[in-house]
């Protein structure tokens, strides 16, 4: 009985650590090396399926020389505001990445560019049609040979609050879906009106 008692909890203990070491990257824990930017102004409004992006990504060159030179791969993405993640806690935020919601959206991957001539790169992005309505800002993320992240930037301030833009997803059904759905309905009534015809002359064959 004692040893039952003192087993369970060393049990969840391990779980615990388990959880702990397999885990994803905090970003609390990650540097802030890459300066982002982006073309949308504050609170400006763009639209699903037909405005561009221009985003731009390159190292701090404040920073000591080798930071990034572990850095193989850069993944842009589009991530939510905190007024797009209230009460929906399919965007919330983690501090864990391989849990965290916040950047959905993956807009390019690049390998880095150790290029000390060209300090910055840049992507044009036509936002993807099945963007959803929301406020947006945009994270880069430096990866190792590993796959594992070891830096970050983005468009805004850390309390997420500035350069922020929204997105109007598209929302109602197109004309080319209007005529589908039209013929559709037709190919529908007319194969019923036909079934009714035959069925109607069968009887009176069978009379």
């Amino acid at each position: 009985m004692g040893s039952h008692f003192f087993i369970a909890p060393l049990f969840f203990l391990l779980l615990f650590f388990l959880g702990t070491a397999y885990g994803g990257v905090l970003l609390s824990s990650l540097p802030r090396t890459l300066v982002v930017g982006a073309s949308p102004k504050q609170a400006e409004v763009l639209k699903a399926g037909e405005d561009t992006i221009t985003v731009t990504w390159g190292i701090n060159s404040t920073l000591a020389s080798g930071t990034d030179n572990e850095y193989k791969t850069v993944k842009v993405k589009l991530c939510y505001a905190p007024i797009s993640q209230k009460d929906r806690t399919w965007r919330k935020v983690v501090d864990d990445l391989a849990k965290d919601k916040t950047c959905q959206f993956e807009i390019v991957e690049r390998a880095y560019s150790s290029n000390k001539n060209q300090r910055e790169e840049s992507f044009n992005w036509k936002i993807e049609r099945d963007i959803p309505t929301a406020i947006y800002f945009i994270r880069a993320y430096a990866f190792d040979s590993e796959g594992t992240q070891l830096g970050f930037g983005q468009t805004t301030n850390s309390q997420k609050t500035s350069k922020l833009f929204e997105i109007q997803g598209i929302t109602g059904r197109h004309l080319s879906l209007e005529i589908a759905a039209c013929c559709f309905s037709v190919f529908s009534v007319g194969s019923l009106f036909g079934f009714f015809v035959l069925e109607k002359r069968k009887t009176k064959r069978a009379s």
